[in-house]
């Protein structure tokens, strides 16, 4: 800090702004020069003096953080000979201010816990604390506190201790935990009616479950388990009581997830479990939703902790069936919120029985699922008063969604149109409410892609009962209605009959504003698997497109529609798709050009990117099948548009989200007719570069590498596809080597090596011949330091296909000149390279990254072992040394 450690009373004032001034800058200012203070050597002893003070629990507590902050993260400056006397401090401290706040014993337990943890010449620090405090009642809230939060650090990642310091630590705290153990016992026993302690013990349990280091037969016939339960059982306990011993048992259970290793434990936690059901029903009675929730969860614990046994051995032993019946009682509840809970382990229980494909354990488990489902069904229903659509976005919106990915995941142990038509029968059979009906058609459209189309009537009869229901039925059941539609278009495809009923039903909700998006997507789905029957209604689909913007769509909804007609589109005769791809593009195109004249016009700027996003999706999915030496029906069209891309292009240069979808859009219209985008090739290329010198947008690098990936391999495109990168190469460089610069421009290098990746893919010669290479390959070197996952994974591409070159004979004529090539580029950079891979290795890159370096080294070694300076494996895997 400059100037020199601060006085009293400056820190004590900078304390009261941070709290207490009315400008916010004031606060701020206070907040900047007290982070600095606590960054600093003096911070020390400014907080081990404020807590002596005393002086109130604002700068008590600033003091009490500080302190721990200090010890998590720059512990290494205090010398070995002042840590015990800093020990000796923090529990006088805490002593000392114990009833001033519970923040500040909390912050002041984790800088104990936390010194406790990097202090190794602090042995056996739990006896310690307990017998210098358990004796003394008023200390017993912060010693189970320190004991509370010292598990709790252990895997701190906070704290600066090794692998095996962590391993020690964890051992002492095992051989210590029964001592811990008996002290909670105690209190628990001495508490009485003291609920704030019975809180305090039940989560400091919870904190040694946590941890993994109770012994199981001790634990197994503790009185602390049982009192554990008995608090759970009673109807009286409160919120916070009944939660925090909610939490101990989950921990518990979550801590014998191995249960034959944990038998004994396992068995009473087992039995304390199940003994819960009638306090669940009495809180039911009670309608105490937060007592339901806590049951649950436990209920849920200990479902998927015995997840194993209930499937290997179901109805023996722990494989007890009942636990199962604990959850689907729990389904059973009106609030939604709590079978929610259990949704992972209806997931994970799924999982297990599919893999293991048992037909007699799928009939074991058959009727839990139907029960489930039964009940998903019922939580699936709108409210009776509900009017309009079913939102998708609130929480039961997302609930519904949830149960639907629920439902496809465990209908396998029903059977799909077993399921189907027994959802069915409930509609036709019966005359239920249209919430009813709404929700069994909103879980028969979760099933309806999973059952087999072929010749079954049931599922052709409830299309035809669809697209006849009348307009008067609620619209919440008109929209789950066209969710269903579109999720039947394989029975459609096997049903070409059924088309023109359906698209003039999905057309009726089109047209209205709440199910235009829901009949859009329907539309689609039809469009993408039916295409062939699809075909014939192109012309209607062309309409659509043309008056997309006189329905009431989402983006996404529009754009989906478009994606379906691109797709139909493709399986026109060839001769017809070029006037079809033509009258398609003809309003986006329209539109754009409507906006250019209208801001050269009015010098105001207006957004064009719905039209590009729109022209993108329609080149991304056309993809007709053209033979060789056809003419591409879509190169004419691409040709006619380029101006009015190009003209945008310019006019919005320095905007980078539009430039950006400007990229995207020419890059698709590139990839649709491939090699018959030459034509674009010159113009294309000189109006990137020309922009990218003053406007250096990376998806211009990026698209360049999309060029290279078409044309890299054609002799007459090679050298201006080698100047393009260049010139794309200079002021990219400029960038990068400003302060920060690689760090401050992931993407920019992200696209730059995907762009010379590409080239070293298409024509490694060209490149590595060229003069660039060298700074290319200094500018990757400098960027193997950075951290971003996508750019150093780009990076690390371009490092191993580059040498892979050289490695790899794949019988072309110029490999020769590739292994000559790279090898005097090894010969210049090599050494360099390896040693600043090594070092990223060591001090930059976080552990993901590894495998990507390591495939780096690999290639190295096996074109150059000599540079990497690992030697070869002499006889028997022995290290042979040549001198």
């Amino acid at each position: 800090m400059e100037g020199g450690k601060p006085n009293l009373p400056l820190v004590y004032q900078a304390v009261q702004a941070l709290y207490h001034d009315p400008d916010p800058a004031g606060k701020e200012r206070a907040s900047v020069w007290l982070g600095e203070l606590q960054r600093s050597m003096y911070a020390w002893e400014i907080s081990d003096q404020l807590l002596q003070l005393k002086q109130d629990v604002e700068s008590c507590y600033f003091a009490a953080q500080t302190m721990k902050m200090k010890i998590q993260t720059s512990f290494y400056e205090l010398p070995p000979e002042t840590h015990t006397a800093l020990r000796d401090s923090l529990l006088s401290h805490i002593q000392n201010l114990k009833d001033l706040s519970p923040i500040i014993v909390t912050q002041l337990a984790l800088a104990i816990a936390d010194l406790a943890l990097q202090m190794a010449s602090w042995k056996g620090c739990v006896q310690t604390l307990i017998e210098k405090y358990s004796n003394d009642v008023s200390s017993m809230p912060f010693l189970i506190e320190i004991l509370t939060v010292l598990p709790e650090e252990v895997h701190s990642r906070s704290l600066r201790i090794g692998a095996n310091r962590r391993t020690e630590i964890i051992e002492d705290l095992a051989y210590y935990s029964t001592t811990v153990v008996t002290l909670l016992m105690t209190c628990a026993e001495k508490s009485g009616h003291d609920e704030k302690m019975l809180i305090k013990v039940f989560r400091c349990l919870g904190s040694w479950f946590n941890l993994g280091v109770l012994d199981n037969n001790f634990m197994a016939n503790n009185q602390l388990l049982m009192i554990l339960f008995q608090v759970l059982q009673r109807d009286e306990t409160s919120t916070n009581l009944h939660e925090a011993a909610s939490d101990c048992v989950c921990s518990a259970l979550y801590a014998i997830e191995n249960v034959a290793v944990h038998m004994p434990l396992a068995m009473q936690l087992f039995q304390g479990v199940l003994s819960l059901e009638t306090a669940y029903h009495m809180a039911v009675a009670r309608e105490d939703l937060d007592k339901v929730l806590n049951y649950c969860r436990i209920f849920t614990e200990l479902c998927e902790t015995f997840l194993e046994m209930t499937v290997r051995t179901p109805g023996l032993g722990m494989g007890d069936l009942r636990i199962l019946e604990l959850l689907l009682i729990c389904a059973g509840h009106p609030q939604y919120e709590v079978v929610e809970i259990s949704f992972n382990f209806w997931y994970r229980l799924g999982e297990h029985l599919y893999k293991m494909n048992d037909p007699a354990l799928h009939r074991v488990f058959k009727p839990y699922i139907q029960r489930l489902l039964h009940s998903l069904a019922r939580h699936c229903q709108l409210d009776a008063d509900h009017e309009g659509v079913p939102e998708d976005t609130d929480d039961f919106g997302e609930f519904r969604m949830r149960v639907s990915d629920l439902v496809k995941d465990v209908i396998f142990l029903v059977g799909s149109m077993e399921c189907f038509s027994q959802l069915y029968s409930t509609l036709k059979e019966g005359n239920p409410p249209w919430e009813v009906t709404e929700a069994v058609l909103f879980i028969m459209a979760s099933i309806a892609k999973s059952i087999d189309p072929e010749n079954n009537p049931t599922l052709t009869e409830v299309l035809e009962q669809i697209v006849l229901l009348p307009e008067t039925v609620h619209l919440a059941v008109r929209y789950t209605s066209i969710e269903l539609v579109g999720e039947m278009s394989e029975v459609i495809d096997r049903n070409p009959c059924m088309l023109d009923p359906v698209l003039n039903f999905l057309m009726k909700g089109l047209r209205e504003k709440p199910l235009a998006s829901v009949a859009a997507k329907a539309i689609h789905n039809i469009c993408s698997v039916c295409r062939d029957h699809m075909a014939q209604h192109f012309q209607g689909l062309l309409n659509i497109a043309r008056l997309l913007d006189s329905f009431a769509l989402s983006t996404d909804a529009a754009v989906g529609l478009l994606k379906g007609t691109a797709l139909v589109l493709a399986r026109l005769p060839l001769e017809k798709i070029a006037e079809c791809l033509n009258d398609l593009c003809a309003v986006q195109v329209m539109a754009l050009r409507k906006l250019l004249a209208q801001d050269s016009s009015s010098g105001k700027s207006s957004d064009p990117t719905v039209w590009l996003d729109r022209l993108a999706v329609i080149f991304r999915h056309t993809n007709p099948i053209v033979e060789n030496g056809q003419t591409h029906p879509c190169q004419k069209v691409i040709q006619e548009i380029w101006p009015v891309l190009s003209e945008t292009l310019n006019a919005h240069q320095n905007d980078n989200r539009i430039v950006e979808r400007c990229c995207r859009c020419l890059r698709f219209a590139v990839r649709c007719v491939g090699k018959g985008s030459a034509s674009l090739l010159q113009p294309l290329v000189t109006q990137m570069v020309s922009v990218y010198q003053v406007y250096p947008h990376s998806c211009f690098l990026y698209l360049g590498s999309i060029l290279v990936d078409e044309y890299g391999m054609e002799e007459g495109c090679r050298q201006g596809l080698l100047d393009m990168l260049q010139a794309l190469c200079m002021p990219t460089f400029q960038l990068l080597e400003q302060p920060n610069g690689l760090r401050n421009h992931p993407d920019t290098v992200d696209d730059l090596f995907r762009l010379v990746t590409r080239f070293v893919q298409r024509s490694p010669v060209t490149l590595v011949n060229s003069s660039i290479i060298v700074h290319i390959i200094q500018c990757a070197i400098a960027s193997t330091t950075l951290d971003h996952r996508d750019a150093n994974c780009s990076v690390m591409k371009f490092i191993r296909d580059l040498i892979h070159t050289g490695v790899t004979n794949d019988h072309e004529d110029d490999f020769e000149v590739r292994k000559r090539l790279i090898g005097q580029v090894m010969e210049q950079h090599g050494q360099q390279l390896v040693t600043q891979l090594i070092n990223t290795c060591c001090f930059c890159l976080p552990p993901y990254t590894l495998p990507d370096v390591a495939e780096v080294l690999w290639e190295i070694m096996v074109f150059d072992r000599p540079v990497t300076g690992v030697p070869k494996l002499g006889p028997g895997g022995l290290v042979s040394c040549s001198v």
